[in-house]
């Protein structure tokens, strides 16, 4: 029998019948957040989101954020720990649900270098800005904002940097923002920002949420950035997708504090069937890019099926935008001089085996 739309509303009433309600308990449009399992749910996913309300409805869905099931947290992070163990480097990982308010961490004690995602911070205080100052963007902002984060543009980064006030104006934006744990590089090393997941998830929030700081022509304009990136960029967190809407911003780059070893991040919004999941993932430490581009997959995968109870399959497409995906490029030299100013950075350049394609830019 095929199940339509099922309420989980509807599905906790009949439990309650079952079982008799708890003296006190509030009524159940109270008790559940509204969610709804899937039209055309398979079993396991209508298994899924009923051992999730079963195991949260003791708790009363209020305005206030909540956690994954105990259940699915546990598993959750074993198969992380697991992901780790096999790892040579390190990583962390964040996702907010904003369908259901729920959020969760990974291992967030040590910050990790940004890279180009750090563009998305300057886009979000460039965005603000202007705000401040009642003016839409210049055509010049504009073409910079497109070329910084549809190509990854390190010199069109640099400008709007400068524009923003270097990593002070960042520095304050961040704050007034309630984003506490995130440090701009020093000078204008912008790629060297020092952040967690859940400090990039929360710039993704304030960027993208409908009640949030920015205004509906300012996300409406960053969402259509981070959703048609290169097609050379479309891996990281959109390996997650299941043929949902992305948003993403990446960031990679050999460091020279780890020995060239890579630094593989990617973060961004995932519109899902019942879920908005906001999510960052953060590595260092990769043998190499393909490496660490496979990690930040893995992990991305495993986490935002703990919040949808749908597993991923290894050749799912990367829906950015209409242009099909295209594999991850890496120009011949590639280093942290690329993510600074050349008279405020001392970086080392890192030969790797892959030729840039045409056209292409070091990064990023």
């Amino acid at each position: 029998m095929r199940l339509r739309g099922i309420s989980l509303v509807a599905v906790l009433a009949i439990v309650t019948c079952a079982c008799g309600q708890a003296a006190g308990a509030p009524p159940p449009s109270h008790a559940v957040a509204p969610m709804e399992v899937p039209e055309g749910a398979g079993r396991d996913q209508v298994r899924f989101h009923l051992a999730r309300m079963i195991e949260t409805g003791a708790h009363a869905a209020t305005e206030e954020e909540g956690r994954l099931p105990p259940s699915v947290q546990r598993g959750l992070n074993r198969s992380l720990a697991a992901h780790l163990d096999r790892h040579p480097g390190r990583f962390s990982v964040a996702v907010y649900d904003r369908t259901a308010s729920v959020r969760y961490a990974f291992r967030e004690s040590t910050p990790f270098m940004l890279a180009s995602v750090a563009k998305v911070d300057i886009l979000l205080a460039l965005l603000l800005l202007a705000q401040r100052e009642e003016r839409p963007l210049t055509d010049g902002e504009r073409r910079l904002a497109g070329q910084m984060i549809r190509q990854s543009d390190n010199d069109s980064a640099h400008r709007l940097y400068t524009a923003i006030g270097g990593n002070q104006g960042l520095s304050d934006t961040l704050r007034r923002l309630g984003i506490a744990h995130t440090r701009p590089g020093p000078g204008s090393s912008w790629g060297l920002t020092r952040s967690s997941p859940s400090d990039q998830v929360k710039v993704l929030e304030k960027l993208t949420d409908p009640a949030g700081p920015v205004s509906p022509r300012n996300r409406r304009y960053a969402l259509s950035l981070m959703s048609s990136v290169d097609r050379t960029q479309a891996w990281g967190v959109s390996a997650a997708a299941s043929g949902g809407r992305v948003a993403l911003k990446n960031g990679w780059l050999p460091a020279r504090a780890h020995g060239g070893l890579w630094t593989i991040n990617s973060v961004g919004r995932l519109a899902l069937p019942g879920h908005e999941l906001l999510i960052a993932v953060l590595s260092e430490r990769s043998q190499d890019m393909s490496a660490g581009v496979s990690l930040v997959e893995r992990v991305a995968r495993t986490a935002v099926r703990a919040f949808t109870g749908v597993r991923t399959p290894l050749t799912s497409p990367r829906p950015l935008s209409e242009r099909p995906p295209g594999p991850p490029t890496v120009g011949v030299r590639l280093a942290e001089r690329d993510l600074c100013p050349a008279a405020g950075c001392q970086a080392w350049p890192v030969e790797t085996n892959r030729p840039a394609s045409p056209g292409s830019r070091a990064d990023r």
